[in-house]
Formats: C-alpha cells, structure tokens, sequence
C-alpha cells in the first residue's frame, strides 16, 4: 500500500505555512545564537590564560635559564627536543595524516542546491523523506511527545536510481549540514586506523549538530563495511536467488568479500556504537560540570541522522539493521511509466528540443534509472551539436539511446556479400518471429551493423512493464531464440556459429521452466538444492524435449511464410537496418501479397515471387542522421533459388534483447 501523504494538523499560532517555516527559520538562527555565545567565551578565557601565563612566566623563565649554569643545557635539550618533534614526529604526523583520513565532503544547508523539487519520478520515496525533515525541523516538539528521533535510514536500490541524490535533498530541506562519504574510505592500512576515522568522523557531525540543531551523514556503498560478521557466512553475504524472466530466469548469486572477524568487523563494530551511543555529555564545560557534581541531569545527545545507500542490502550484518541505528528502510526502485514519464519531462526543460513523442520515449527507457535517462538526453544534445543542429529530436534521442544499450556503431565495410546474406537471414529469422509471437512486446531495431561485440541483433521492448510472465509467453521467447537457426536452415542450408546466446537463452528459460517454474507437469522445484539441482540428467532430457518441440513449431511457421522473413531479410542487405515502423511496413506489403499464415496453426507451403519495393521513409517522424540515405532498390527473389529445407530440429537461443 502506498504512503499516503502527511499533512500536519494547523497549528493556530501561524497564518500559513510561510508563517510557519519563517518561524521555524528564525528558531534555527536562534539555536545557533548561544553554541556560538559560549564558544567565543571560551576561547577568549583561553587566550586571557595564555596571555597571562606568557607575561608572568615567560621573564622568569629567561632569568632562570641566564643566570644558572645548567642553562645552555637546558637549552641543548629544548633544541634536541625541538628537532625530534618538528622533524621525525612531523613526518611520522604527515605520514598516518595523509594515509589515514577521511575522503569526506562536508557541505553546509543550501551548498548542494539540490531540494525535492529537483527530485522526480519516485513520488512515494519523496513522501517517505518529506516525513524525515518533518521530524528533524520538529525535532523539540517530537520529543516532548515522548518520541525519539530517528537516528538511521537505509536506501536500498539499483545503482542510478538518485540514493545519494535523495539524502543531499534531504538535508537542503531541512536546512542541516551534510557529510558525504564513501565507505571504503573509512578502511586503512593501519589496524585501529578505521576505528579512529568513525570515532573523528561523528565527533565532527556531533559539533555541527550543536550548532545547527542536527546533522546528516551519508555513507555510501555501506556494504564494503558492513557485511555480516557470521562465523559461517564469514562475511561473504551470500543474496537469494532471483530469477530475471526478462534475461532467461536465471539466478544471480553475488559474494561479497570475507572480513571474517578481522580488522573489517573492528570497524562495524565502532560504526555500531557510534550510530547508537549512550547519553554522554560532548562539550568541555558539560564534562568539567559533571565532573564537580554541577550537572546531573540527564545528557543529551545532539541528533546526528546516518544515512546509507546499498544495493545488496541482504550482505549487511544483522546488527546494523536492528530498531536504534537503522530505523528506516527506504527502496529506492527503478521508476515506473509515471515516474519515467515525470524525469523525462524535467530533464527535456533543460535542452532545447523538437516537439518529441513523450509516450514512446516512456516505453523507449523501460528499465531505466534516472541517471541513464539523463545521460541518453545529454547524448542526444551531443549528436545534435555535431550534427549541426541547436535543438535535438526523437532520432537524436534514438541514436543516443541505442549506444547506451548495445554500444558503439561499428560498420564492418569490407564485410563479404555472402557473410552479410547469412546475418540477415539470421537476423530477419528473429525479426519475423518477435513481430509474429511478442504479446506486450514490440521490435525496435534489427540490424547487420556490429555494435560492440554482436555482428547483429534484433532488438525489442515491453510496451509496459512486465513484471509476470506465463507458460505461452515463455514457450514463444524460446520459439524467437530459435528462429534464428530455423532461417538458416530453411533459406541458407546451413548451421551457423552466431547462435551461441541464442543457445543459451532458450535453454536457461526452458530449465527455469522445469526445474523451478512448475510448467512440465511437475511442482517439484529443483532449485530447493541449489543451481546445481537444475543439471540433472532429468531436467535435461525435459529440456531437450521442450526445445525441439518449440524449434519444431517456429521452423514451420518460418517455412509457412516465407515471403515475409525473404522481404525483411532483403531489405536489411540493401539498408543494413531497420526500425521497427519498416518492418511493420515491409510486412504490411507483403500480406497484401500474401496473406500470412496464423502463427500457431501454420502449416508447411510452397511460395512464389516476392518484390520488396523501396521503403519509404515513415511519416510518423522526420529522420535527420548525418549522410544521405539512399531508397531500397527493388528486388526480386523467386522461390527456385531457395534450398530446400532440413527436417531435423534444432536448438538455439535468445536473450530478452538478441545479439548473435
């Protein structure tokens, strides 16, 4: 259920909310009043003392040593001594100062600029932190409730998803200082040096908290610290499985590094207490009256509020989880439609741009983080800038878009005819049976072009999110895998070697699917032994069966519309690419030709001449790459010169985006 929004109740000592935080502005100002009062005191009495003790000392001292004969070797020694210190302690100072500090940033309230206006698409992650400022600005009036405030909150999520992002926000909101830290910082070469950077490190957050009512420190990547301590786990952490539907189902299982109970669990052990201590007074004049009996009432200790981001949330020692250090668990997840739609729209008032398809872009970025989001808009103000142009478009954003995702365009130019021929069948094998079996899925891309290390790839995405999937769905993402080798087969004559993914996909999801999904007639899960319960022998003989079977049924609806994978196959020999609006006009053409057989009751059948005209350029949106574009020729291929097909099944694979 989602968090609903808190709405204070109104107090009738203020007009309005600017009443308000004007009131509570000027009580911030107030509180900083009398820590800097007693400050300046102190360090007048200081220097008073200094002064004083120099005036009356210090001529004493001189006739002391001018008129005694163990002078000069008073002197020698004071020298000697001089030396040692300056010169060796200094070094030795210099040496554990600069191999041993914190790499710490502290910035005072409104130095990062940063507040929750400039925080989008995660509305309940926004309300969740509006309720921490809430209780760190109301901090007197919550405890004279009876509550404690809180003391630790822990963001747990992807990377890029705006953890850190979200504490700077937090503190400009409640107008405290901020410390950002990375967690292995706090590691030293030299044992107890860590201890000693957390004890300094809050000291300083306890002084600032002082003087600006509380302080917020953020540790980020806290797992490097704080994996837990387990004799039998020692410290490795390992996570649960989870199976990823949209990469085959298969289980990730990350280890972290073993500290054991070494100098590693010395240092969570100091975070330990330093995030929950007991009451102990922290200024000099606090200790100096309790120490003559002139104080006993209770201390109190200034709020320090940690924060930490992680994203293996499951490796962190129990200790550092429990009610007293962290309180609060906050996931920051990947944003949804809405959310996605919000960063798009914030980050698109930055640049100057065309009017741009907001819904498609929406579905374009599915997965990702906001900073990917932010880093694919400035990548298209890049390719706009050196295309020559002052504003970016849709394609700029596309162009960009698909380097984050599949890497650097690549044209292998000198490429043989014959080994374009074959990745195009290949590919168009893909392209046919994604565009023909996908329910909630659409192609965007198929192409011969090499980005990165794939020659090629056909390329498709959820309209929406997906987060379930059934029995058929799966079935057909095998079937697309293999319809790669099914083309090569019925066009080509051959096996190729480019189906390695291909191979591997298909057979992670059908394993998944009979050893822990449930879907071959079998509730037994495999996976309650572990990954290696899915190589046994029964689960292959399963598998192999669920494999030919689906090669079987895609090899026949490839060989019942043959013309239609010929035209796309064609046409990415003369363009190289296309975009998921060609192919839906290429096989729009061809049925009217040729009326394409239902995919799941296709039957074998001959098929005559296909011509492939030239595609012209959708007029849904204006394409403005760099360089001409010339039109696709037409091209006729009679079904004489196509071999005939093998009647062997075989096996292939696909990933959720596939690179063969």
């Amino acid at each position: 259920m989602a968090l609903e929004p808190y709405r204070p109740g109104v107090d009738p000592r203020y007009r309005d909310e600017l009443d308000r935080e004007l009131d509570q502005k000027i009580d911030q100002a107030l509180h900083r009043w009398p820590w800097k009062v007693r400050r300046f005191i102190w360090r007048v009495l200081i220097a008073i003392a200094a002064i004083w003790l120099v005036i009356n000392l210090a001529p004493r001292a001189v006739e002391f040593v001018m008129t005694n004969d163990m002078g000069a070797a008073i002197i020698q020694v004071l020298l000697i001594g001089a030396y040692l210190f300056f010169f060796i302690g200094f070094q030795f100072f210099l040496m554990f100062y600069f191999m041993g500090r914190t790499r710490i940033y502290w910035l005072k309230p409104g130095e990062t600029g940063i507040g929750f206006k400039d925080y989008k698409g995660n509305p309940e992650v926004l309300e969740a932190a509006r309720r921490i400022v809430t209780l760190l600005k109301g901090a007197k009036e919550f405890k004279e409730m009876g509550g404690e405030v809180t003391r630790g909150v822990l963001l747990i999520g992807p990377p890029g998803t705006g953890k850190s992002y979200m504490a700077q926000a937090v503190a400009t909101e409640a107008g405290v200082p901020f410390g950002y830290l990375s967690a292995p910082s706090l590691t030293s070469a030299w044992m107890g040096m860590g201890n000693m950077k957390v004890m300094l490190l809050y000291r300083k957050a306890r002084k600032l908290a002082r003087e600006y009512g509380a302080c917020i420190l953020f540790i980020d990547e806290i797992d490097a610290i704080g994996m837990a301590r387990s004799p039998n786990l020692a410290g490795q952490g390992a996570m649960g499985m989870s199976p990823d539907t949209s990469h085959g189902g298969r289980a990730n299982v990350v280890m972290g590094m073993g500290m054991g109970m070494g100098a590693g669990s010395g240092l969570l052990n100091e975070l330990l207490i330093q995030m929950d201590p007991p009451p102990h007074e922290q200024s000099l004049s606090g200790k100096i009256l309790r120490f003559f009996g002139l104080r006993r009432k209770k201390a109190e200790m200034p709020p320090v509020l940690t924060m930490a981001a992680t994203n293996l949330a499951e490796t962190l020692d129990a200790a550092l989880l429990r009610p007293g250090r962290f309180d609060r668990k906050i996931a920051v997840d990947l944003p949804d439609a809405d959310g996605r739609k919000e960063i798009i729209e914030y980050y698109l008032a930055k640049v100057k741009h065309e009017p741009m398809p907001i819904d498609r872009m929406v579905s374009d970025t599915i997965g990702y983080s906001p900073v990917a989001i932010k880093f694919v808009i400035n990548e298209a103000v890049i390719h706009a800038h050196f295309d020559g142009r002052s504003a970016i478009n849709y394609w700029d954003f596309t162009r960009a878009r698909e380097t984050h995702e599949w890497g650097l365009r690549q044209p292998i130019r000198n490429m043989s005819y014959e080994e374009r021929r074959r990745l195009a069948y290949h590919e168009a094998g893909h392209a046919y049976a994604a565009v023909k079996l996908l329910r909630k899925e659409r192609l965007t891309k198929v192409t011969i072009v090499r980005h990165g290390s794939a020659l090629g790839f056909a390329a498709w995405k959820p309209e929406e999110e997906i987060h379930t999937r059934t029995k058929d769905e799966l079935l057909d993402r095998i079937k697309i895998s293999l319809a790669s080798r099914a083309a090569e087969e019925v066009f080509l004559n051959i096996q190729m070697s480019g189906v390695t993914s291909d191979l591997q996909s298909a057979t992670g999801l059908a394993t998944f699917m009979v050893g822990a999904y449930g879907m071959d007639n079998s509730l037994y899960s495999h996976l309650t032994f572990g990954m290696q319960g899915l190589a046994s022998p029964d689960i292959k003989m399963r598998v192999e069966a669920i494999l030919n079977e689906q090669y079987r049924q895609v090899k026949t609806l490839i060989e019942s519309n043959k013309e239609a994978v010929i035209a796309i196959a064609e046409a990415l020999i003369l363009r190289n690419e296309l975009t998921d609006i060609d192919v839906n006009e290429i096989l729009a053409r061809v049925e009217a030709e040729h009326p394409f057989t239902d995919p799941r009751t296709a039957q074998r059948q001959q098929f005559g001449f296909v011509t492939t005209r030239a595609l012209p350029e959708p007029v849904s949106v204006s394409r403005r790459y760099t360089g001409a574009r010339r039109p696709v020729d037409a091209v006729n291929v009679p079904a004489a010169t196509q071999p005939t097909s093998s009647q062997q099944p075989q096996a292939s694979a696909e990933q959720g985006e596939e690179q063969s």
